[in-house]
């Protein structure tokens, strides 16, 4: 037996922490998807009011993931790390990390993830998601 009562509440740090490790694995399955010459398509529900019935329907659709590594002018592939729109600042005034091939981007897209999952990332999140609710007008 047990006093143990199920929380009501997250606290904000362990919400954005899982919200940034799902789009981390996200990233992760697409890159692994790229690498084996397949595509990576996601589905997510929509909901949408069916005019002739007034009734509310869900139906899946894809979900579009965009990529955040690019080749940068040098030749090497980069990747930026997003919270929502905002990049990440890694450390001060770096915000990408430069891979050396794309045989190394899955590795070390797990690697962001280990240290998200781990809280080595908080503040960097935290100050991203200031930002992006500063974009909002809050």
């Amino acid at each position: 037996m047990s006093t143990a009562v199920k929380p009501t509440h997250m606290p904000a740090v362990h919400v954005r922490r899982n919200k940034m490790s799902r789009r981390l694995c996200e990233r992760i399955e697409l890159a692994r998807a790229q690498q084996a010459g397949n595509e990576f398509a996601p589905v997510k529900l929509r909901s949408y009011v069916d005019k002739d019935t007034g009734f509310r329907r869900q139906v899946e659709s894809t979900k579009r993931v965009k990529l955040w590594w690019f080749t940068a002018d040098n030749g090497k592939l980069t990747m930026n790390v997003r919270y929502g729109a905002r990049v990440i600042e890694l450390a001060k005034g770096k915000n990408s990390i430069e891979i050396g091939s794309n045989d190394q981007l899955v590795p070390t897209l797990e690697l962001i993830l280990k240290a998200v999952e781990a809280g080595e990332l908080d503040a960097q999140i935290e100050a991203a998601a200031i930002k992006l609710r500063e974009g909002f007008g809050k």
